[in-house]
């Protein structure tokens, strides 16, 4: 059991859904600073809705959300900003329009002075030098590797603890999911961050993963080490 003390974000008895519909039925998980905890699980388990949940863009029914020692009775997106935790929504949203630096300094406006923000710029930028050569190029314009890039260095230019991934596979070429997840990877063990990565690339994402939570129905099915389901039969027992 890891200590208390240790974990950066504490989820217990998640309850939540939208309307009157419930889709999370009392999930817990906690992620701890370098770890990369993955969660998985069929279309509709409540995957998606868990992060949302924990970023306060939907309100918690049930349960609690605690951030670094501090209960969250009503987590919302500004306070956890401010607490350094970075959600990066499906599909890699960035602004098309604006250009890769544009795109950077927006993603810093939440921080107190300029000076922190061109900090955070710099060190996303270091995690990713192919951008730097790119900076005045329209993100539209960018590859889909690059704009999952992009969209990790938003986050980065914040000085995360916490990264919140929903599915950054998603819309990636095959070849591009193993250097995304790799990105990933190198970010938590390099700068001691925290990863919530919610994934449908099953077998992709066990390989980075330290930990692992399978949902179905909105409950936790499966809570266990990544190491654990590195069986194949094991995984379809799990999963299945």
């Amino acid at each position: 059991m890891v200590d208390e003390a240790a974990r950066f974000l504490v989820v217990r008895n998640l309850v939540t859904g939208y309307g009157k519909r419930g889709v999370l039925r009392g999930v817990s998980v906690d992620v701890r600073l370098g770890q990369i905890v993955a969660v998985i699980g069929h279309n509709g388990a409540g995957k998606s809705t868990l992060l949302r949940a924990i970023f306060g863009l939907i309100p918690i029914w049930e349960g609690q959300v605690t951030l670094n020692g501090e209960t969250l009775h009503s987590p919302n997106p500004i306070t956890l900003l401010r607490e350094r935790v970075a959600y990066i929504p499906q599909g890699n949203h960035v602004f098309t329009d604006l250009t890769l630096h544009e795109n950077l300094a927006v993603a810093g406006t939440t921080l107190r002075n300029r000076q922190l923000r061109d900090e955070g710029i710099r060190r996303a930028l270091n995690f990713f030098p192919i951008l730097k050569t790119k900076l005045h190029q329209r993100a539209g314009t960018l590859s889909g590797g690059e704009q999952q890039m992009l969209a990790l260095s938003n986050a980065l230019v914040l000085s995360p603890r916490l990264l919140l991934l929903d599915e950054p596979s998603l819309g990636l070429a095959p070849q591009m999911i193993s250097q995304a997840h790799n990105h990933i990877k190198e970010i938590s063990l390099n700068s001691d961050v925290g990863v919530l990565i919610v994934e449908q690339k099953v077998r992709e994402v066990l390989r980075i993963a330290d930990y692992v939570v399978v949902l179905r129905n909105g409950r936790v099915s499966f809570a266990g080490s990544a190491k654990e389901l590195s069986d194949e039969q094991r995984l379809r027992n799990v999963y299945l």
